[in-house]
């Protein structure tokens, strides 16, 4: 039996601003590529995307930094705006030197400055700017698996088709080099696959094998979506049907590891 997977970039959806209807965005960007959704189809989206479309912009120049961030800022080299604001968007700091701040955010992720980024954002060059001309700054949404939830609703009454949505972000890994697509939010889509109780091909049965299904999602259509000037901020994923039909589906906040059973920090 073969087996395939294609994953189709969708191009020429405009630059998004907050207020903007993303469902229909995704659908007329459907139309365009003569492309139909179907039942078992998987939509990735850039994080971005979804950020601009819910209004999680902040203006540096709005931001007045706490002692603690002043105090933390010294010791990343940061600004300390951006400090104060990637505080705010977290339970506490994992690690830090200069360059580099590590926080588990308020959606339980562990990551770079809370997510927060500058890149593909429409900077004014303001007097208040920083140093490299960042003076907007782009926050995760508030809750990325609601997020997804709420497009999927959307695109199923646009498109009276039941699809699986993924947010995507790009994150550092633990003794890993190089960022890849990891997803923040999924809706209609397993995020785990629990194989327990499943057998290899020698009969032995799988006790302790989890797949984060959404995560791999997330990475391959990340190199369909690029990493700088590509404009293809969202792609379609099919051949996962089967997938999508057998086992539950569970949000990204299942990908999360319990701090109990951590073991790197």
């Amino acid at each position: 039996m073969s087996v395939a997977l294609t994953l189709t970039g969708l191009s020429g959806i405009p630059l998004v601003e907050n207020g903007d209807d993303l469902a229909t965005l995704l659908t007329e960007a459907c139309d365009r590529a003569n492309l139909s959704l179907e039942p078992g189809d998987v939509l990735v989206l850039a994080q971005k995307i979804v950020s601009k479309a819910e209004g999680r912009t902040v203006l540096l120049e709005s931001i007045e930094p706490s002692e603690r961030a002043r105090d933390l800022a010294k010791k990343v080299s940061k600004d300390p705006r951006l400090v104060e604001v990637i505080l705010q968007e977290s339970r506490a700091v994992v690690r830090h030197k200069p360059g580099v701040l590590i926080v588990e955010d308020n959606r339980g992720l562990t990551l770079a400055n809370a997510g927060i980024d500058h890149s593909n954002v429409h900077q004014r060059g303001t007097d208040t700017a920083t140093e490299d001309g960042t003076d907007t700054i782009l926050l995760l949404p508030v809750d990325p698996d609601l997020s997804a939830e709420q497009i999927r609703a959307q695109l199923l009454c646009r498109s009276g088709v039941d699809v699986g949505v993924v947010i995507c972000d790009s994150l550092g890994r633990p003794w890993r080099v190089g960022t890849a697509g990891a997803a923040i939010g999924c809706a209609g889509v397993a995020s785990v696959l629990d194989l327990k109780g499943q057998h290899d091909l020698f009969g032995e049965e799988l006790r302790t094998t989890d797949v984060g299904h959404a995560d791999q999602l997330a990475a391959a259509a990340s190199i369909v979506m690029g990493q700088s000037h590509e404009a293809i901020p969202a792609v379609l994923v099919r051949g996962t049907r089967e997938l999508v039909e057998s086992h539950p589906h569970r949000p990204a906040k299942a990908l999360l590891r319990a701090t109990a059973d951590d073991l790197f920090r």
